[in-house]
């Protein structure tokens, strides 16, 4: 497989980048190609701006209107058409950053807003109806996607009486909401808690429990998400009642 591997911390000394650079030899050992994009080593622009997609800074920026047409014309600026390229290659991509604020930092925020663009994520029509493609189909169908985290709290915290919301609802907005949403196969996270309290030990235990992952990532089975066009929402992507009565919120959206 071809792998992509996105990564996310300004310290090369730091536990998140120790484990990427164990992911990687697991995954070389195992045979895959890896690509590696080290936002902060990269020096990432997170910020979208009107020379993304060429466009006169004079005029109004409609985001996705000029996403679209940047793309379809070869108009885009070069670290996001590189990026882009990388991620068409790829067979797997696999995300990997500190969990802060509930959520991912902004340099990767920003990667995702100006790589997961109008026309090659998202926004993909399908030719036989005219059907917008989302939620389990899109451009980046056929990949599958990884998130990897490293959590300063202990793990019961995450859990389903913790206090900070059990991890599969607080990371549900990037594993369904972006990775499924552009159509790819979403793998469960893999999150290694307790991170800045980590000893030796432990780090042997979270390289150990990444090798184990990696391994199963061309196989491994994906997350039920339920699919936008598989039967199971109406017109309005509602919920059709039938299904999980009596639930509401994401657990309901888990076939």
């Amino acid at each position: 497989m071809n792998v992509l591997w996105v990564l996310a911390h300004p310290d090369q000394r730091s536990l998140t980048a120790s484990l990427k650079d164990d992911g990687v030899r697991a995954l070389t050992d195992l045979g895959h190609d890896v690509v590696v994009s080290d936002l902060h080593a990269m020096k990432w622009d997170p910020v979208v701006g009107a020379g993304d997609f060429d466009h006169d800074p004079g005029e109004r920026l409609l985001v996705g209107d000029e996403a679209r047409r940047a793309y379809t014309e070869g108009t885009l600026s070069a670290d996001i058409a590189e990026e882009q390229e990388k991620l068409r290659r790829a067979d797997a991509l696999v995300v990997q950053f500190p969990l802060w604020w509930m959520g991912m930092p902004a340099i990767l925020k920003g990667w995702f807003d100006r790589v997961f663009l109008n026309g090659f994520a998202f926004g993909v029509k399908d030719p036989a109806t005219g059907n917008t493609l989302r939620y389990g189909d899109g451009g980046l169908r056929g990949k599958r996607a990884l998130l990897v985290t490293t959590i300063g709290a202990r793990e019961a915290a995450f859990g389903p009486r913790g206090i900070h919301g059990e991890l599969n609802d607080v990371l549900f907005p990037i594993q369904h909401g972006i990775f499924f949403y552009t159509g790819m196969d979403v793998l469960p996270p893999l999150a290694i808690y307790g991170a800045d309290r980590a000893a030796e030990a432990d780090y042997a235990v979270a390289a150990r429990r990444l090798g184990d992952r990696l391994a199963e990532l061309s196989d491994g089975e994906p997350v039920r998400f339920r699919h936008q066009d598989g039967g199971d929402y109406d017109s309005d992507l509602v919920l059709r009642p039938h299904l999980a009565p009596g639930r509401a919120g994401i657990g309901a959206h888990y076939a």
